[in-house]
């Protein structure tokens, strides 16, 4: 795998840290800003939200100037919108840079899937798509737990500072290492929306809405979950990040590797498998041992879905998949604010901390029907090529049966009339 992989990686965690970090100090932050917790959520639908409009808006832009200048662009923004929050006054102001922050993620993770794929060979673009990701799992095992850790002991504030060192760290390896390309050519930005006539590619973003949304009903309140429910201090909450991330990291180079081999069967067992778990997370949060493998276990299926998803809509939109990567990160994005909205519904109705995990199983076991009908879809029109190619266009000699008597009809001269 090329070196410039390590970049797009180190990007992704810096990414990755952020997005996920809130919610190891969400009680912190909900404190210093005299706010609730489901109002404190805003800070994880906020930047969820900015991914799905960042997404498209900045890939758009970015097609007229190189996907590496593009790339180191997305950097800037996230070191912007990590150090307003640091130094934010009010919650109004942090949430403002939680979502500068967003806008650079949708893209980044968008124009980083098409490069990471162009600089492997067909049969390997999968694994290189999530190898890209790996920076995101890693980040939750290392950036998120830690960050949690010195938010708690040395404020919140500290934690997105050193986020936003992070990013700068992010812009010298894509600096660095990714190699520099000028704008291809083929790019136009009406050539990008053209892939969203496939119903395919819009299939494919719902599927990635109510999926990774399914993982975020659950995660975004794990805080006051494991504490509250599990009965476990706020200082363990570092170490269930810690298993978390390690079932990301797994789920995704396995979701990789066998999606490589067989995408939709591979999409079908994962998440089936993770409407299975979110439903027994809803008995396990109640025992600190279940509760922390159910954790990790939604992890790893979690993020099993990513890299069969993305290649999916890499694949149906082959011809311009720019704009529909990036428009898939925003889709991820989606699920994430829309399942943390609900989230925040269920638990404000006074039907407990672990209610999100049902809502969580619904958007999951949603997507698996999405799933279904795809794989449906796609046999139909995979059926109807072939046909279409055994049978040649009408009025060639061979083109068919009919085709076939004219032929000879014309070859022959009609017998005379008594």
């Amino acid at each position: 795998m090329p070196l410039a992989l390590l970049a797009l990686a180190i990007g992704a965690f810096g990414i990755g840290t952020t997005e996920f970090v809130i919610m190891g100090v969400l009680p912190q932050v909900a404190g210093d800003f005299g706010v609730s917790i489901p109002t404190a959520g805003y800070l994880v639908s906020g930047y969820a939200l900015g991914v799905v409009i960042g997404a498209p808006l900045l890939t758009v832009l970015g097609t007229r100037v190189s996907r590496k200048k593009m790339l180191m662009f997305l950097m800037g923004l996230f070191i912007a919108g990590n150090a307003l929050s640091a130094a934010a006054p009010g919650f109004g102001l942090m949430l403002t840079g939680r979502i500068v922050a967003s806008l650079a993620h949708g893209a980044f993770f968008g124009i980083g899937s098409v490069v990471a794929a162009d600089l492997v060979a067909p049969q390997k673009k999968a694994s290189a798509i999530s190898l890209m990701f790996m920076g995101l799992t890693v980040a939750n095992i290392v950036g998120v737990p830690g960050g949690t850790y010195i938010g708690q002991a040395a404020g919140w504030r500290v934690t997105f500072a050193l986020v936003a060192a992070l990013g700068v760290i992010g812009l010298l390896g894509v600096a660095k290492l990714v190699p520099g390309t000028g704008r291809p050519e083929s790019v136009s930005v009406r050539g990008e929306f053209a892939a969203f006539r496939n119903v395919q590619v819009w299939l494919a973003m719902a599927m990635t809405v109510l999926g990774y949304g399914g993982v975020f009903a659950a995660i975004t309140y794990i805080t006051p979950m494991m504490t509250e429910v599990a009965g476990y201090t706020e200082g363990a909450v570092t170490w269930l990040l810690v298993l978390f991330g390690i079932g990301m990291f797994l789920g995704n180079l396995l979701g990789g590797k066998f999606a490589d081999r067989a995408l939709m069967p591979m999409l079908f067992t994962a998440l089936a498998a993770l409407t299975a778990a979110l439903l027994l997370f809803t008995a396990t949060a109640h025992d600190k041992i279940l509760a922390a493998i159910t954790l990790s276990l939604i992890g790893a299926l979690g993020f099993a879905t990513v890299p069969p998803l993305q290649k999916w809509v890499l694949d149906q939109a082959a011809a311009a998949p720019t704009l529909a990567s990036a428009a898939n990160i925003g889709a991820f994005n989606l699920g994430n604010a829309l399942a943390a909205w609900l989230g925040g519904v269920v638990i404000a109705a006074g039907l407990g901390f672990t209610a999100p995990n049902w809502v969580g199983a619904i958007l999951s076991g949603t997507a698996l029907l999405l799933a279904l009908l795809a794989a449906r879809l796609d046999r139909r029109s995979r059926t109807a090529t072939r046909a279409a190619r055994r049978s040649p266009s009408p009025g060639a000699g061979a083109s068919s049966r009919t085709g076939t008597v004219t032929g000879s009809a014309a070859a022959e001269p009609a017998p005379e009339t008594v």
